[in-house]
């Protein structure tokens, strides 16, 4: 296995090359930034230039990779075609890579609510609209896919336990962004995981499950 990270240098991504890292699967980390990267990322990581928005540089980003992590996601600013650029046609050119490149797996953060249309988060430039339209190209792909919808994203871990359910159940709560990197690694190994969303927070009063009890539960 060698996992291509789409937004390694970002807050999420970056965790998620570490767990990679600390399960010792090689990495190509893809960052729009390489020299701001290198401060950024764990030695040994192989840094390749990424633009989501470039089909082109995308799939030969890609190299040997067999696996994709796609972590990225618009900024707040006031360019209003942020989130469809970024979030959409980004993820859509990076799905569309991966098909070229015969991917076996490719898990994708998303979002809690993106079903939601007149949530708040929407009056950012419809991003949750935005991250629907991204995980329905996903789906229909045909590529293997886990797409993995975390609730607010915080920096700092904490020993809550995950709650894992299915798409469209759980409409608030939090995630430390190291757990979200774990559910996203572990969705690669586990057979349950495939071919499904899965909505994630943490909570302090849930019971502690395995990853493989988390992904069987979810229909």
């Amino acid at each position: 296995m060698k996992a291509f990270v789409a937004g390694a240098a970002g807050e999420t991504g970056r965790r998620i090359v570490q767990e990679l890292v600390a399960r010792n699967i090689p990495v190509r980390a893809g960052v729009r930034d390489i020299e701001k990267a290198k401060g950024i990322l764990p030695a040994g990581v192989e840094l390749v230039e990424a633009d989501v928005l470039k089909l082109e540089s995308l799939i030969a980003a890609l190299g040997d990779s067999t696996v994709v992590l796609c972590a990225t996601g618009a900024k707040p600013s006031l360019d209003p075609t942020g989130p469809y650029k970024v979030d959409y046609e980004g993820t859509k050119n990076l799905v569309n890579a991966a098909k070229s490149r015969g991917i076996e797996h490719f898990v994708l953060v998303s979002s809690l609510c993106t079903s939601q249309l007149f949530h708040p988060l929407n009056l950012f430039w419809l991003i949750l609209l935005w991250k629907k339209q991204a995980e329905e190209y996903i789906i229909k792909s045909g590529l293997t896919y886990t797409i993995v919808r975390p609730g607010g994203l915080k920096n700092e871990d904490n020993p809550n336990p995950i709650v894992m359910q299915s798409a469209d159940t759980l409409f608030d709560g939090s995630i430390p962004r190291q757990k979200v990197a774990q559910v996203c690694v572990e969705a690669l190994f586990e057979p349950a995981a495939r071919n499904k969303i899965v909505e994630i927070i943490a909570k302090a009063e849930s019971p502690s499950k395995s990853f493989g009890e988390l992904f069987a539960n979810v229909a």
